[in-house]
């Protein structure tokens, strides 16, 4: 399964189904899918990704990788579209949407 983010100020951000499902636990605003933030909730949703990014270990995240010559991608490096989609929403004032 495939998630994708939405907001109105930035480019849409698809993610695999679990990593999408862990983003949403951090942002501690539910896991349904699909489902979405109000603009005044998103500062709160970034904040609480941002914290919960820096209370796991940088890992590795090899459950995806199909080719051992390419680096796996960590879940901290997953998060940053988000982050950046999360942003740029709190900037413009944009209600956040996934499905």
């Amino acid at each position: 399964m495939l998630v994708t983010f939405k907001s109105k100020s930035y480019a849409n951000i698809t993610m695999f189904g679990d990593i999408a499902q862990r983003m949403l636990k951090l942002m501690d605003f539910g896991c349904k899918i699909p489902g979405g933030i109000v603009a005044s909730d998103v500062p709160a949703a970034l904040e609480n990704l941002q914290l919960g990014l820096q209370s796991i270990p940088k890992e590795i995240d090899t459950s995806h990788d199909t080719d051992d010559d390419q680096p796996a991608i960590g879940l901290h490096t997953r998060a940053l579209p988000l982050v950046e989609l999360l942003r740029a929403a709190m900037s413009a004032d944009n209600d956040v949407r996934w499905e």
